[in-house]
């Protein structure tokens, strides 16, 4: 891999996508001797990769100019560029090779470019993976291993591994299908697939290309499976790692991670090893668990002592728009689980709960509601939408759950004003219209109409099964709206 390196000395590089990702890359390429080039729509993310020393150029201009692309000896590929987008389809046309951010830090550090190479420990599913991954380094931490978190989590792999005070030897490396998709040299030390669910559809064009892209966990000398997850269970024969073990929630057979008598047991990297008690972790419940699992499994791949596993476990908390409490009123519990951006989170977070009134909608990326709102409609009071795509969890709702008041948040999106009640006569849609597309304003009159519908004892629950980027930044920022809202029902902030 240094060779491959080595030919960048001099020679142009294009790098896709001006965001944190693209931005981490300049400076390693620039060290590596590399004429760096970044190319995005967005004029003031540029205007920061320039100020970091990198040429600039739009993204629409460079499309079309098939001659200008040959003269790249690589591009470096942001993750939210699909294999389809125009630039990478028309740099392959012309034989450009591809790599994403996340291959050149691989081949970076396999080269010892920051010195010897680390350990990785990957971490990637539908669900659960923030969670897991930092689990992972707070067992590490209780091991005494010099570690970080990275990767999709926040901080590139690049500026962990340029690193030195104190420098990582372990790499708790969150990676989203995208980057995996991107990066087929990877081969970790152990990697984990948590789970796998409709989501990224549109990206990935399907599930079986989404499903390839998680193998590529499953490449190097550990590959983990979440065993009670129906597809992720099932992946044991497509597995390339050399041993492939599996965590459950029931009692572990030999080779599996589980739970007996309220302990996290270990029989796949010892006879039988008490790594903890299902009390010491957080957050509680059966996703939590499961996460657990996961950490120690990846953990106890690379030597870390059960005591460390108890250690680390007893000392993570949740981070925030996981299931977090944004307060009580009247009677009423508000809960931020923003981070549930698809489905199957949703699902897992509205059934740890009796009686929920759900925020709900945003960019659902072509995953399907219907099964997820026939498995939680018992459990709904009602349900409030917002978001481009609430008019498609509005038609689920009437058909699976036509007992269910149902509030539409209008912001003049097409999607969220169609006719629910086309399939039925029999549910009930008000529709309320939002001051405009502005998020935080809509979000705030979701959670009024939410409070009007929920009772003392019950849950509104932000737990929206969509992406964010229709309306918000992200999902914090998504997250935070909400906890705002929340704090002007109890008369903490200005209303409206």
């Amino acid at each position: 891999m240094t060779d491959e390196l080595e030919r960048l000395r001099g020679r142009a590089v294009l790098v896709a996508g001006a965001g944190v990702s693209g931005r981490a890359t300049i400076e390693p390429l620039t060290e590596l001797g590399a004429r760096v080039t970044v190319t995005d729509r967005d004029e003031r993310a540029l205007a920061e990769c320039a100020a970091l020393g990198a040429r600039t150029v739009k993204l629409d201009a460079l499309v079309d100019d098939t001659a200008a692309l040959r003269e790249f000896a690589l591009v470096v590929t942001s993750p939210g560029f699909p294999p389809g987008a125009p630039l990478l389809s028309r740099a392959a046309g012309a034989a450009v090779p591809i790599w994403g951010d996340i291959e050149l830090s691989w081949r970076i550090d396999r080269a010892e470019i920051y010195g010897p190479a680390r350990r990785w420990l990957v971490v990637t599913g539908t669900n659960g993976k923030t969670t897991t991954t930092m689990m992972l380094h707070a067992i590490l931490e209780a091991a005494g291993r010099n570690s970080v978190a990275c990767g999709n989590i926040g901080l590139p792999v690049l500026d962990a591994l340029r690193r030195d005070d104190p420098r990582a030897d372990v790499l708790a490396v969150e990676l989203s299908s995208f980057q995996l998709h991107w990066a087929p040299s990877v081969h970790p030390d152990a990697g984990v697939v948590l789970n796998i669910a409709e989501d990224h559809l549109d990206w990935h064009g399907g599930i079986e290309n989404y499903i390839e892209a998680k193998l590529g966990a499953l490449t190097g000398a550990v590959g983990v499976l979440g065993l009670d997850d129906p597809i992720a269970g099932g992946l044991r024969d497509r597995s390339r790692a050399v041993l492939t073990v599996g965590f459950t929630l029931g009692f572990p057979q030999e080779g599996e991670l589980g739970i007996s008598n309220e302990l996290l047991v270990d029989r796949a990297f010892a006879d039988s090893a008490v790594l903890a008690r299902v009390d010491d972790v957080n957050p509680p419940g059966p996703a939590g668990l499961s996460d657990a699992l996961a950490a120690a499994a990846l953990a106890r791949a690379v030597d870390v002592p059960a005591s460390a596993v108890h250690d680390g476990l007893r000392r993570h908390r949740v981070g925030p728009h996981r299931a977090s409490p944004a307060g009580h009123v009247d009677g009423v519990e508000y809960i931020d689980d923003s981070k549930a951006t698809n489905p199957h989170a949703a699902r897992s977070s509205l059934l740890a709960r009796e009686r929920v009134v759900w925020i709900a909608g945003g960019l659902l990326k072509g995953a399907r509601v219907d099964e997820l709102v026939a498995d939680v409609a018992p459990r709904l009071s009602g349900a409030v939408l917002l978001g481009r795509d609430a008019g498609e969890i509005a038609r689920a709702l009437t058909r699976h759950a036509p007992q269910v008041p149902v509030v539409v948040v209008d912001t003049g999106d097409d999607e969220a004003m169609t006719d629910a009640t086309s399939e039925t006569e029999t549910v009930s849609v008000k529709r309320v219209a939002a001051p405009g597309p502005d998020g935080p304003a809509a979000m705030r009159l979701a959670v009024r109409e939410a409070a009007a519908l929920a009772s003392t004892g019950e849950t509104v629950l932000l737990a929206p099964a969509a992406a964010s980027l229709d309306m918000f930044a992200d999902y914090a920022e998504r997250g935070r709206s909400f906890a705002s809202a929340v704090e002007e029902l109890r008369g903490g902030g200005t209303q409206p």
